[in-house]
């Protein structure tokens, strides 16, 4: 079986000073023992008095079993192979730091032990022919990994490490030689194209429109399809009833800024052609990018106003009453007897 244990970093231990990813294991009567999870879950430890500046009056709620968050390193004895963390000693703004590294250095590593782990290989010296080698060129071997997806050669291929072997006179010889095979390539390459390729974001504009006039149906319509018009192969605009008065503009697209402001002036030339024609929009929401849980609110509101427009038992004789409420009247008849 393949070793695939190994830190996320080239150094075996983090430096005084840097800010790093705990979970806490367990506490215990002088402090909180913790697992540094970027450094292959070597221990350390949290003194009760590195919790909080403030006075501590409960231990539970500032620390609890489990929870990952940034710390500070105060002390590490590489010999004994002991570290002191303070959680206290972290600002906002090296917490915000350190998650958004660890977020991306946690990706790079699951990439990487999924090749070693498909290929039947060890991990650690994956590391050291590729990924940290793409950390020290790249700064961050998620960098490199973003390349990746659209030029795997330009950043694979030139990686290359030290080999020795015995030559034939028995002198120990060093050869330089590719570190990416193509098989460690093919698998590597795979799974960072399907983890990192770029998922188009959806930006939604949302408008009342509304046109009086006799054939106004026919106006609305044909300024939803200038509105439609007026996107690009890279921004496809999608115009789109809710229910009366209420529609939606949609696009998709790589390109946050420019999905809103292709919408917006898609919004913009829907406006103009209906109040050629005597109509009016307004903007209700105007266009920004949307996640997948505003796509099921914005469904499920869909949902309960189509319920609610829909006839409930009794409409349609209510509506006979109407219609039939007048009786059969000959209106020419009944006007030419009032003279």
């Amino acid at each position: 079986m393949p070793n695939l244990e190994c830190r996320m970093y080239e150094p075996q231990f983090p430096e005084v000073d840097a800010p790093v990813m705990i979970q806490v294991k367990h506490i215990a009567d002088m402090g909180a023992y913790v697992s540094l999870l970027e450094y292959n879950n070597i221990e350390g430890m949290i003194l009760f008095s590195e919790l909080s500046r403030r006075r501590i009056r409960s231990i539970s709620s500032l620390i609890k079993v489990g929870r990952q968050e940034p710390s500070m390193v105060l002390r590490v004895d590489r010999d004994k192979g002991y570290i002191d963390l303070s959680k206290r000693r972290v600002s906002e703004e090296e917490a915000l730091t350190c998650e958004d590294r660890y977020n991306k250095s946690k990706l790079v590593h699951s990439i990487m032990r999924h090749a070693a782990e498909t290929l039947g290989v060890d991990l650690e010296p994956l590391y050291e022919r590729i990924g940290w080698p793409l950390y020290r060129k790249y700064g961050h071997a998620f960098e490199a990994f973003k390349l990746v997806v659209t030029d795997p050669d330009g950043v694979l291929d030139v990686l290359t490490y030290e080999e020795k072997e015995i030559g034939p006179d028995g002198q120990e010889v060093t050869k330089v030689v590719p570190a990416v095979t193509p098989e460690i390539k093919d698998a590597l390459v795979k799974n960072i194209r399907r983890r990192m390729t770029p998922q188009p974001l959806k930006i939604r504009a949302d408008v009342e429109m509304k046109c009086f006039q006799f054939d106004g149906v026919l106006h609305i319509k044909e300024a939803m399809r200038k509105a439609e018009a007026a996107g690009n192969a890279d921004c496809p605009v999608k115009i789109k009833l809710v229910a009366p008065p209420l529609y939606v503009l949609t696009t998709q697209t790589l390109d946050k800024d420019q999905g809103i402001a292709v919408l917006t002036n898609a919004t913009k030339v829907c406006a103009d052609a209906i109040e050629k024609h005597k109509g009016k929009l307004v903007v209700k929401e105007a266009a920004r990018a949307v996640s997948e849980k505003d796509d099921k609110l914005f469904a499920d509101t869909i949902l309960k106003l189509k319920l609610a427009g829909e006839e409930v038992d009794g409409d349609e004789d209510s509506e006979e009453e109407e219609d039939t409420g007048m009786g059969d009247v000959d209106f020419t008849k009944a006007g030419a007897g009032t003279d």
